[in-house]
């Protein structure tokens, strides 16, 4: 990744929430298929639709990070928000590793965003 600065002067805060909104989208992405061939409560609508918009509010989030947007530390809020519910969705599956591993990606993203949301206002 090329050396970003901020106009907040925080290389490391921002490199960091980068690498984490890339991961938690790659992620629920891997997740969703998992999902599809899982079936059931796994493939329901409104569990997939949630899990595509982690995914794309995720990609948002770091586009607009990279760019440095005036507008990074509102969508990171919502990038927040949207994280943390699809970490509650994917938590109701006790006993099924992988959505609880994605569940734990996505407040990690969720927790990274609140910082930079925090940071940029």
């Amino acid at each position: 990744m090329a050396h970003h600065t901020s106009r907040h002067g925080m290389d490391d805060q921002m490199a960091d929430a980068i690498a984490v909104v890339n991961e938690c989208h790659d992620t629920c992405l891997t997740t969703i298929s998992y999902c599809l061939e899982h079936g059931g409560e796994h493939a329901k609508a409104e569990h997939i639709r949630l899990m595509l918009d982690c995914v794309d509010i995720c990609r948002t989030a770091a586009a607009f990070m990279l760019r440095d947007s005036a507008l990074e530390g509102r969508v990171c809020a919502v990038c927040a928000e949207v994280c943390d519910a699809c970490a509650a969705d994917c938590e109701r599956f006790t006993g099924d590793e992988r959505m609880q591993a994605c569940a734990e990606v996505c407040r990690r993203c969720a927790e990274s965003c609140r910082q930079m949301a925090a940071s940029a206002a």
